[in-house]
């Protein structure tokens, strides 16, 4: 078995031709720009979210047609021989009460893929502009999925918008009935909780988590990740390591402190702040009529169904600091870092101090390492806004 670095949540900003595909996103983020990205990040095995777009099955066609991108015999894309790709969409859907939640759905082929993107046009008020937005709830969603032969996972489980445990219910068996629930093999935590929070659920004890970047931008890929254990990068690789099969299975998650994240504590947004205080906070104390947008910590103290977290046979969750988050850490560093050692997992993960300090700034190399060691202080993160490292 080999081990890869996996992200399964990175975004299409943009068609090769300019086309906006999701909105809030880079403009260089592009297809294969994300292909190319990943090779510098050290990321083995990228998940691209945004591929029922019209306009990014040209892109693709095109890449194939150009011997670029090529399909790989058990499932997914290889480009120019040294990235792996799969093909996946990021779909929202509705509840009867109101709620919208994100899902993830990935494809082992070009055709499969392109068979639900035809399907998901009848679900979706205009698929060239817009192809996240669906008019299904999450059942009806996972139906499509399972019919096409994909694997349908929710994503960031736990925030505060779009997302089912963060606004739409307090136990999957709400949106999913039982054999649906059973097929789901995994979530994908989001950057505002980790292995340790979402294991206060028992019904996810069956699930596997994985914690993905969810990337809007070039830099912000691989800012979360997964060591994956397989025999190569392929979609049927990947699939066993989420369905701890056959010997496959994900050895380690990495990804930000929570308390980093957009929205681990509540936050007032009329008094544009944090809420302190022991979790759950659910109301400003200034007043009750104060928007108050409900961190993760705060809403698992409310849904959870015990104290103590359960890790039986999960591997460990391992909190990491992307270089774009260290105080003085910038573009231009980071470049010469990654052409310095040749990618940026090799920076984060193996890289030493007097390695380091060779190529950065001593405080700069030391706040590397210390990052690495889960030794830098963290403020706390919400209401949409990061945690700071205050180092």
């Amino acid at each position: 078995m080999n081990k890869y670095f996996v992200d399964l949540h990175v975004h299409i900003g943009r068609s090769s031709g300019g086309k906006e595909i999701k909105k809030a996103t880079a403009n260089n983020l592009t297809f294969e720009n994300i292909a190319y990205e990943s090779y510098r990040k050290g990321i083995d095995v990228i998940g691209v979210v945004d591929c029922i777009s019209p306009y990014i099955l040209e892109d693709i066609n095109s890449l194939v047609s150009r011997g670029e991108l090529v399909e790989k015999s058990k499932g997914g894309m290889e480009y120019r021989g040294r990235q792996n790709l799969i093909l996946g969409a990021e779909i929202e859907t509705h509840e009867k009460h109101g709620c919208s939640s994100h899902s993830l759905c990935f494809f082992p082929t070009l055709k499969h893929i392109t068979d639900f993107s035809d399907e998901m046009s009848k679900h979706i008020k205009n698929i060239r502009s817009f192809s996240l937005m669906s008019r299904l709830t999450g059942q009806e969603l996972f139906d499509i999925v399972d019919e096409f032969g994909g694997v349908y996972i929710p994503a960031h489980a736990f925030t505060p918008h779009k997302s089912f445990y963060g606004n739409c219910c307090k136990s999957l068996h709400e949106i999913f009935d039982d054999r649906s629930f059973g097929r789901i093999p995994a979530v994908e935590l989001g950057l505002s909780a980790d292995s340790m929070m979402a294991s206060q659920l028992s019904e996810l004890d069956g699930k596997t988590f994985i914690s993905n970047s969810d990337a809007h931008s070039l830099p912000k890929m691989g800012r979360e990740y997964n060591i994956f254990e397989m025999e190569d990068a392929s979609y049927t690789e990947v699939l066993k390591s989420i369905w701890n099969k056959d010997g496959r299975r994900i050895v380690a998650n990495y990804g930000l402190n929570p308390k980093l994240g957009k929205y681990h504590r509540s936050y007032c947004e009329i008094c544009d702040r944090v809420i302190e205080g022991e979790p759950p906070v659910l109301k400003c104390p200034v007043s009750d009529k104060h928007r108050v947008v409900v961190g993760v910590r705060d809403r698992l103290e409310v849904i959870k169904d015990r104290d103590e977290p359960d890790m039986t046979g999960r591997p460990t969750y391992n909190y990491q600091i992307p270089l774009e988050f260290l105080p003085k850490v910038g573009p231009k560093t980071i470049e010469k870092l990654i052409d310095h050692f040749g990618s940026e997992m090799k920076v984060v993960h193996e890289a030493s101090f007097e390695e380091l300090a060779k190529v950065v700034k001593e405080d700069m190399a030391r706040n590397i390492v210390l990052a690495r060691e889960g030794k830098l202080d963290i403020g706390v993160g919400g209401g949409g806004v990061y945690g700071r490292i205050e180092a």
